[in-house]
């Protein structure tokens, strides 16, 4: 089993990261972390040096240091959730993580167009995370 997860620089991401990370670590699993290229951003060694840096400190302050995991980059070429998709199906992963954002009740109706997407077309269980509320607490919205 190979947990894939997408990621970006958000809180969202930070915590589909971690609850990765921590399901890797349960399962015994291969940990794959994806990050599409923004279509502005080249593909450099510099850069990918950059990513590998910031998921280890994320995995290390999250308690995952230790971790063993991988670095699968993709371009932005027909839209960022093809691009998971495509990423998740290579590396036969079977269960993709990915975080949302918090939404209004509208924008909770449609997820969001890349989360959605995802959901929608991917080939393997969608495990869908939130970030933590910032003051701690639960929300009282559905």
């Amino acid at each position: 089993m190979t947990i894939a997860v997408a990621r970006n620089d958000s809180a969202e991401g930070r915590a589909a990261l971690l609850h990765a990370a921590r399901e890797a670590e349960f399962q015994h699993a291969p940990l794959a972390v994806l990050h599409v290229l923004d279509h502005d951003l080249p593909d450099s060694e510099e850069h990918q040096e950059t990513l590998r840096r910031e998921i280890q400190q994320t995995l290390t302050e999250g308690g995952f240091g230790s971790l063993d995991w991988t670095l699968a980059i993709a371009p932005d070429e027909e839209g960022r959730a093809v691009a998971l998709i495509n990423l998740t199906e290579e590396l036969g992963a079977d269960l993709l993580v990915i975080g949302s954002r918090r939404r209004t009740p509208i924008g909770k109706f449609l997820l969001g167009s890349t989360v959605q997407r995802v959901v929608l077309d991917s080939p393997v269980p969608v495990l869908v995370v939130k970030a933590p509320h910032p003051e701690g607490r639960q929300s009282g919205h559905l």
